[in-house]
């Protein structure tokens, strides 16, 4: 989870913006905010995480202080970025916890996203994002892919992208991970963008897979994206739906929340 972002588009908070309270809670039958990062925390744990690492700045001991060293039954690490290069150096900082042969969930602490179970339909042995139809593709990374759901691009916040899909989160065995990385180190590379390294990777040979199975996305990086979640989770409520993280009572020592 890399966590390491100033948040400046949601600026001035007196915390990290990864702590952001949307929605709320239950904890002993009494009602409570939820920091944003528990939706991408509980998502992952539905789609089979067994421990999480959140990527943090030197700054945020924020984060350190609400997790701990464990949430949900599953074990809590984190790893400090030094400095702010971007998404790829953030998330290849948790390469020295991770072995070749495990799957390895990306996803990004400031979004909120349904369905709470889409990442179980990502594979483990192959790199695969998790994507969303969006009004505005050209906000997001736009994923191109073919019919059998081989990706062909990512649109980096174009404004002319091709395709309304943007991935939210992805998945891929840590080898894939550290070919990367070793790609991303290359003189003149260490892209800021994960997009921009995987359109490298897949002109060199590499293969990717769109799975199209979110429904629902928000950004909530900014004021806008604040009030769309808030309207995302309401929305839910009143058409019947589970209340979000319902799904958290399979999860042992996730609070049941709304």
């Amino acid at each position: 989870m890399p966590a390491a972002g100033l948040g400046s588009r949601i600026q001035p908070l007196a915390f990290s913006k990864e702590l952001l309270p949307v929605g709320s809670r239950l904890e002993g039958g009494i009602e409570r905010p939820r920091a944003v990062s528990e939706y991408l925390v509980e998502r992952m744990m539905i789609g089979g995480a067994t421990k999480i690492c959140f990527v943090i700045s030197p700054g945020k001991s924020d984060i350190v202080e609400y997790y701990g060293g464990r949430v949900g039954g599953a074990p809590v690490c984190y790893v400090v970025q030094p400095e702010p290069k971007g998404l790829c150096d953030a998330i290849f900082q948790s390469l020295p916890l991770i072995s070749d042969d495990e799957p390895v969930i990306v996803g990004l602490p400031d979004t909120v996203w349904f369905p709470e179970n889409a990442l179980r339909a990502l594979p483990d042995d192959e790199l695969s994002f998790l994507c969303f139809p969006v009004d505005e593709p050209q906000h997001f990374d736009a994923v191109v892919s073919d019919e059998s759901g081989a990706v062909r691009e990512i649109q980096v916040k174009r404004a002319d992208a091709s395709s309304r899909w943007i991935w939210g989160a992805f998945k891929m065995p840590g080898r894939v991970l550290s070919e990367l990385h070793t790609l991303w180190q290359e003189p003149d590379r260490g892209d800021p963008y994960v997009g921009t390294l995987v359109n490298e990777w897949l002109a060199r040979g590499g293969r990717a897979r769109a799975v199209h199975a979110g429904t629902g996305y928000v950004d909530v990086g900014t004021l806008h994206g604040y009030r769309d979640a808030q309207r995302l989770l309401d929305g839910r409520a009143r058409e019947g739906a589970p209340r979000p993280f319902a799904a958290s009572a399979r999860v042992p020592g996730l609070a049941a929340t709304r």
